[in-house]
């Protein structure tokens, strides 16, 4: 990571990792901007419409490509000094296609994201229990519910609610595209001659304020900042979901 005070900061994580918990803490202090997968979805004419733009009204699409790095800086600073960037792996790929586009002459992807978004710090949030980060994936794709509040109230829902189905052959492959993930994730730290800063999901579970503080002093923030902010989600995990992962292991893994 840089010593350079950070303009930016882009949270390296896969599905179901406690990024949204993280990402809504950091909002919260009023200080590190609004962080949100905004560039989640791997499409030019997505983000044209995500940012309100008209790509007829651009000279080129590299002047359209600005403008949507402009907008999607001003709403990831939210009126503070540091804009926030949560990136699954899924979406990285053509995130960095397209700086390339705006950067031809920068050699890496660190000199690319840093070309737009200024001194970066980098920060991989992961989920050592793959089988457990499978079930919740598996689980929040077949109920529709991906968040609560921590009240309990539903946060975010993506479809119509349904009961929940053990399926080992999905669990399975979730737990495989989820090491995949994070191994390219890794990949390209050692490719890039990264050490970004590590947050464990469970760690972040189980003392969000102290991991909260970690990271406001990594960017250049007041860390005292998270004694008052709380967590403001709720675990979907329960004891169904528990039983889920020992059957899994107990029928699925073998010495």
């Amino acid at each position: 990571m840089t010593n350079r005070p950070s303009r930016s900061y882009v949270i390296c994580t896969t599905p179901r990792s406690g990024s949204t918990l993280l990402c809504k803490m950091l909002a919260a202090t009023g200080v590190a901007g609004t962080p949100d997968s905004h560039f989640h979805v791997p499409s030019f004419e997505r983000w044209l419409t995500v940012y309100e733009l008209d790509e007829t009204t651009f000279a080129s699409r590299e002047a359209a490509l600005r403008a949507i790095f402009e907008a999607a800086l001003a709403r990831g600073m939210a009126n503070t000094d540091i804009f926030g960037l949560r990136m699954q792996r899924g979406s990285f790929g053509f995130f960095v296609e397209q700086l390339s586009l705006l950067s031809p002459d920068h050699t890496n992807d660190v000199e690319r994201i840093e070309s737009v978004l200024g001194p970066t710090t980098f920060i991989h949030l992961s989920r050592q229990d793959r089988v457990g980060q499978a079930i919740s994936w598996l689980r929040a794709e077949q109920t529709g519910l991906w968040h609560r509040r921590a009240d309990g109230s539903e946060l975010e829902r993506l479809a119509p609610p349904k009961e929940p189905r053990y399926d080992a052959d999905a669990i399975a492959r979730h737990v495989e595209e989820l090491t995949s993930l994070d191994a390219e994730w890794e990949q390209w730290f050692e490719q890039e001659k990264l050490e970004p800063l590590r947050i464990a999901y469970d760690a972040l579970a189980a003392d969000p304020r102290k991991v909260l503080s970690e990271i406001l002093s990594s960017i250049g923030c007041d860390h005292s900042l998270a004694e008052h902010v709380y967590p403001p989600t709720a675990k979907l995990a329960d004891r169904e979901s528990h039983d889920w992962r020992q059957r899994f292991i107990r029928e699925c893994i073998h010495d």
